[in-house]
């Protein structure tokens, strides 16, 4: 069943963001006067189809991870006489660039659209307060300390850990200082410290943790919330509510303290003492085994902890009117790009390890996570999605919509285009540097499996 749904939450993101980016360059196609023959989103075989009366066919095919639209085009085989002035390449060099471009613009416009609904709906963020500070770290050396609150990294303002987190990846491998804003106990004010060429690890970077920041989360007591049906838990008769007091006589704290008991106990009998419903009961229950990629067998019950309210003091609303939302969601498209530009730079000079690329496997995991989260974080991973889809589109790769860019911009100079051989030469350049990003990602995504 979870990869069922995991496969359905990936061809809704790439369905959504697919369709949108090949819309735009078939509606700039459609008012240059180039004659479309197939709008697809997917590749491959196609599921169902239809023809509008100018007689594009729009079809849905069977493989979600992209998809193109196809013009009539010299270049791809005779164009009849009375059609000729309908093909792509009669068109201006400005007018091709405008169909290449317009499928990035198409998600960048998108992205500002989906943080515009955010920021008139209004979102309810958690104030990015240090809960701790490990010693040693670039956080100490700044002057962090528990408590504060972060208003601003570096001059930009921030009100929740994920903005925190966006703005210390763009420094990550530099020298220089940071700068924060912080206030504590109501003053507020400014401190600065070197990063001295801080890096994220090679895997699974976290900014927050690399740079020293545990945030702040309230004490968590040790009670049930979700109970897999399959689990040892549900068969040792544990239910949602339960507060647990004690494992083996020994008092428990909070759930973290709970989990670590369970942990270290794989395969043995445990005897857990809990409250319900102002009762003391003690149940017995024997944790399975699980072992993890590291090679640690480690103990499970199957059993989550209950959801936790945060005090009202730490929560922030987000929201804006209508009109002031616009800048608001173009500030956090602009963002997302700038993000993505220094992810890319860093990881061509090495300051960031390109085993943080991502494929399908991973976007699909993330879309399933988000979709399950509910509407706002669905519809900013799209969003950041689709703002990278455009970035690395506008890419000067043969292949991709900046690479076509780039050979009408040099023809437009020309006035004459570039000879066949030549871009023939770009398209097997370009296509074994994607093909070989794409292993590498998908490579990438099974090792995080």
């Amino acid at each position: 069943m979870q990869i069922i749904q995991t496969v359905l939450a990936l061809a809704l993101t790439l369905g959504i963001l697919v369709t949108l980016h090949e819309y735009g360059h078939f509606w700039v196609a459609r008012r240059c006067g180039v004659k479309v023959l197939r709008f697809s989103v997917g590749f491959g075989k196609p599921l169902f189809s239809w023809h509008d009366r100018h007689g594009t066919e729009f079809a849905v095919a069977a493989i979600p991870l992209g998809g193109y639209v196809k013009m009539l085009d010299e270049l791809e085989g005779p164009v009849p006489e009375h059609l000729r002035d309908q093909a792509f390449t009669s068109k201006r060099p400005s007018q091709r660039i405008a169909i290449a471009a317009a499928g990035p613009v198409a998600n960048f416009l998108f992205a500002i659209l989906a943080y515009w609904v955010l920021s008139v709906v209004g979102v309810t963020t958690v104030a990015p307060v240090v809960g701790e500070v490990v010693q040693g770290s670039v956080a100490e050396r700044v002057g962090l300390e528990t408590g504060m609150e972060i208003h601003a990294v570096d001059g930009h303002r921030v009100t929740s850990w994920r903005d925190v987190n966006m703005r210390l990846l763009e420094r990550a491998g530099e020298h220089g200082d940071v700068s924060l804003e912080v206030s504590r106990d109501g003053s507020r004010g400014d401190i600065t410290g070197a990063l001295e060429g801080w890096r994220l690890s090679d895997d699974t970077p976290n900014p927050l943790a690399e740079f020293g920041i545990f945030p702040w989360r309230p004490d968590i007591p040790a009670v049930l919330g979700e109970v897999t049906p399959d689990g040892r838990a549900k068969a040792a008769g544990l239910e949602p509510g339960d507060r647990i007091i004690a494992v083996d006589g020994e008092p428990v704290d909070d759930w973290f303290a709970l989990v670590e008991f369970i942990r270290a106990s794989p395969e043995e009998p445990l005897a857990l003492s809990l409250e319900r419903s102002g009762q003391r009961l003690d149940i017995p229950v024997t944790p399975a085994s699980k072992t993890l990629e590291d090679g640690q067998t480690i103990g499970y019950v199957g059993a989550g902890v209950a959801a936790v309210n945060w005090p009202d003091d730490l929560l922030r609303e987000v929201r804006f009117g209508p009109l002031a939302a616009i800048p608001n969601a173009i500030n956090e498209t602009w963002a997302d790009t700038r993000l993505t530009l220094v992810a890319i730079k860093k990881m061509v000079t090495g300051l960031l390890s390109p085993t943080n690329l991502s494929g399908p496997i991973t976007i699909a995991r993330v879309a399933e996570a988000s979709v399950s989260s509910g509407f706002e974080d669905f519809v900013r991973f799209l969003a950041y999605l689709s703002v990278s889809l455009g970035v690395l589109n506008l890419l000067p790769v043969p292949v991709l919509d900046g690479g076509h860019i780039v050979y009408y911009t040099i023809e437009a100079i020309r006035r004459k285009p570039l000879s066949e051989q030549a871009q023939a030469f770009g398209l097997r350049i370009g296509m074994a540097l994607i093909l070989t990003l794409m292993v590498f990602a998908l490579y990438n995504d099974l090792m995080r499996l």
